[in-house]
């Protein structure tokens, strides 16, 4: 297991951070068309939001967790059924579903970069509580297990954000319980 702190720690760090500099403008610019495409059908009248559901986190990650949990008894008395973390997926589900409640472009870009921050410190916060629980675990030290959450969190973070953006035909993307925008790229 120490073989996976290490690895953990050498994953890039997040691709985007919150402050506005000018990559991140850049990547504001270039999402937006996306999100007034959304607008456009989420105001459209014939719209219906789709019931809320979840695959828990996304991109296979609580699907591969079950498999690997039911072939592997020990995985599973160690690790659990479910990701640590899998709740922090749900919550940041639950704003993906309905493209965060907003009724503007901007406001719904926000939306999905708090979201995305949210479920990141979700995850680190998740780490958090079970610090000293998987420290002794697994023989680290407490700082490597907050770096190894930190760093999962990271990559959720950079998946969401490359992958979740609106007007894609992604099951997981910005606003998945209103219809495909098409015609936007």
């Amino acid at each position: 297991m120490r073989v996976l702190a290490v690895v953990l720690l050498l994953l890039p760090a997040p691709l985007v951070a919150q402050e506005e500099t000018a990559e991140n403008s850049v990547l504001r610019t270039l999402e937006l068309p996306a999100h007034r495409a959304l607008q456009s059908v989420i105001q459209d009248p014939a719209t219906v939001l789709l019931p809320f559901e979840t695959d828990g986190c996304s991109g296979g990650m609580s699907w591969s967790w079950r498999l690997v949990s039911d072939l592997f008894p020990d995985f599973k008395d160690a690790q659990g059924a479910t990701p640590p973390w899998e709740d922090c997926c749900v919550i940041h589900d639950r704003a993906y579903h309905n493209a965060g409640g907003t009724t503007d472009a901007s406001e719904s870009y926000a939306a999905r970069l708090g979201a995305d921050e949210a479920l990141r410190q979700c995850v680190v916060r998740q780490g958090e509580q079970n610090v000293a629980a998987l420290s002794a675990q697994y023989e680290v030290s407490q700082e490597v297990v907050r770096q190894a959450y930190t760093t999962i969190g990271d990559a959720m973070f950079n998946a969401v954000r490359f992958g979740g953006g609106p007007c894609s035909v992604l099951p997981w993307r910005w606003g998945y319980g209103y219809p495909v925008c098409l015609g936007i790229f």
